[in-house]
């Protein structure tokens, strides 16, 4: 196959695909824990607030737990269901 031609056949789009839509699902999650908490918590007027060290909940839990769990729930992603893709053609490779 020449060098410009991009086979739609290729195993390594549906891998990319597949990737893809795992990096857009945790996108989603963490938008929807961010906004639960931030929206739900900070809702309330400040005087009702309630306080995690130091921080009012709302952030707490939105932002500094929302990461940690972000964090893991990537590092679980990649070193689970992401596989190494070689960017060469197969074709490339047996003729070298």
């Amino acid at each position: 196959m020449a060098n410009n031609q991009i086979d739609p056949n290729d195993p390594r789009f549906k891998i990319a695909n597949r990737e893809a839509l795992i990096g857009v699902g945790l996108v989603l999650f963490n938008f929807i824990w961010w906004f639960g908490f931030a929206y739900g918590l900070g809702s309330r007027p400040v005087e009702e607030y309630s306080y995690v060290f130091g921080l009012p909940s709302w952030f707490f839990y939105s932002c500094v737990v929302g990461f940690l769990i972000m964090v893991v729930l990537v590092i679980v992603a990649v070193k689970g269901f992401f596989v190494e893709v070689p960017f060469e053609d197969e074709e490339e490779e047996e003729i070298q």
